[in-house]
């Protein structure tokens, strides 16, 4: 009988998947759960790989003419009060701060709000911004030629989550939102699909992530919106991750909180509201679409290190070696590569186990034969050992964003086949229903018809399902049904 191959992540994928993931996180050194309830700490090379992101996308927005801003984290319970149906949508999940001082327990249990600092009206701690920004919507936009208004901001937002998981369900999360206004509805509307083409060229081409452009139906659509759009993503386990929002707020908010502007022929009208956003719920995308059994797999355009260099170091020579990787980071530094070498004192097969699991995508390993011959050895991370390839330097610094980016291509590839083997095609209820009891994996797309049939919602409950979106290559006429993060 064959044992079965040693992994670095136990248990595998395939053996339990939520705590594969959860071990995925600890190995890399991503993150941690907080002292505070169903919040996260995420370590620095978690937030190297938020910093990348912000760092891409904060650059298409502002050529797209966005302009960042902040706003207050505390919004007043009465702004989200005006929007009834959006205080529903978000009143459970609602941290609401009540007081502005403590002081001693009088039984000497520690410390207690303080009875006589009650605050007037309280305050919620952002779910999101659209009360707030609205607020300042008015006082900003007066006519037409204040018109769009683009607005973005970084931040963290807070939804009392019941149930967490690290990245993918926390209370506190970080995000962007975007908040824009326009003159009509066509405007707005455009502004939702670039901005959800944004999204997708930025999982396509940076994340290496791939999934389904659509509509949300009417249920899973934004509290207060007339139509939000969604990109949904499938994980290596089936479920669908929503990986992105936009929203078509028409002039709801604007209504609300009297967005008006003045026309050009002298009246006035009201304005049209959009908002967006992606989250660090996509961390947790890219392990669980991208990992595998011995950690995380990074995409190379969003990888805090793109190459690390292990001197492979045995008393001899060694200031030498060190020196030769030295100047291969540098040559790759120059071409524009994050290199990086791994100078710990710490044996060579730890360090390359590191280097895995973090799902650093090229693993380069220089001993004393390689000097001497002026070459370097590398590994693909993606492919693994099978890859291993000695060259000369020259060569392999001439070659190396060549292979960052087939590491790309392969990668995307890969998450695209999974996706289409695992997209199933039904025409019923009893085809979703004969699926997910049969326990097989994936989405089932049916016509939006079954949208309407009464036994649906007993089915969604029974399996875990839920309408994840109306694809555009599908005109509208299907929907995704599938169990989702």
């Amino acid at each position: 009988m064959s044992q079965k191959a040693k992994t670095a992540i136990t248990p595998t994928r395939e053996e339990n998947f939520p705590e594969w993931y959860q071990q995925v996180i600890k190995a890399a050194d991503l993150a941690e759960n907080s002292p505070v309830r169903g919040s996260m700490i995420i370590k620095p090379y978690g937030w190297a790989i938020w910093e990348n992101m912000q760092g891409i996308f904060d650059g298409w927005l502002k050529d797209y003419g966005v302009q960042n801003a902040s706003f207050p984290l505390l919004i007043p319970v009465s702004f989200l009060s005006k929007e009834a149906e959006h205080v529903e949508g978000f009143a459970k999940e609602c941290a609401v701060v009540t007081h502005h001082r403590l002081e001693a327990d009088p039984d000497g249990n520690g410390l207690r709000p303080a009875p006589a600092a009650e605050l007037e009206e309280p305050y919620v701690v952002r779910p999101t911004s659209e009360t707030i920004i609205g607020d300042a919507m008015a006082r900003w936009i007066q006519s037409y030629r204040d018109l769009p208004l683009k607005l973005n901001q970084w931040c963290s937002v807070m939804r009392w989550e019941m149930r967490t998981r690290i990245f993918l369900r926390t209370s506190e999360f970080f995000w962007h939102e975007g908040h824009n206004a326009f003159e009509d509805h066509e405007g707005a509307k455009a502004d939702c699909l670039h901005v959800l083409d944004l999204y997708e060229k930025f999982f396509t081409d940076v994340l290496a992530i791939d999934g389904f452009k659509g509509i949300k139906t009417e249920e899973e659509r934004f509290p207060g919106a007339n139509e939000t759009y969604s990109f949904e993503v499938m994980m290596q386990d089936g479920k669908a991750l929503q990986a992105s929002t936009t929203h078509d707020l028409g002039t709801n908010f604007a209504k609300t909180f009297d967005i008006k502007y003045q026309t050009k022929d002298g009246g006035e009208a009201l304005c049209h509201t959009t908002s967006w956003a992606f989250t660090t719920r996509m961390i947790g995308a890219l392990i669980m679409m991208h990992g595998d059994d011995d950690g995380m797999i990074m995409p190379p355009r969003i990888a805090p290190q793109q190459v690390v260099i292990l001197p492979v170091l045995k008393g001899e020579n060694d200031e030498a070696i060190m020196a030769y990787c030295a100047d291969i980071a540098t040559q790759l530094k120059k071409k524009g590569i994050r290199a990086k070498v791994d100078a710990r004192d710490m044996r060579t097969p730890d360090k390359m186990w590191d280097a895995i699991k973090k799902g650093i995508p090229l693993r380069v390993e220089v001993g004393g034969r390689e000097m001497d011959e002026a070459q370097v050895t590398h590994v693909r991370r993606d492919l693994g050992r099978e890859s291993k390839t000695t060259e000369a330097l020259e060569e392999f610094v001439a070659g190396a964003s060549g292979i960052l980016d087939a590491i790309h291509d392969d990668m995307l590839t890969r998450v695209r086949s999974f996706r289409d083997e695992n997209t199933h095609e039904g025409q019923t209820l009893a085809d979703i229903e004969a699926f997910f009891k049969a326990g097989k994996t994936g989405l089932v797309k049916v016509p939006v018809s079954v949208l309407d049939d009464p036994g649906l919602e007993a089915v969604k409950k029974a399996y875990g399902l839920s309408a994840r979106n109306m694809p555009f290559a599908d005109n509208g006429q299907a929907v995704l049904i599938g169990k989702a993060y």
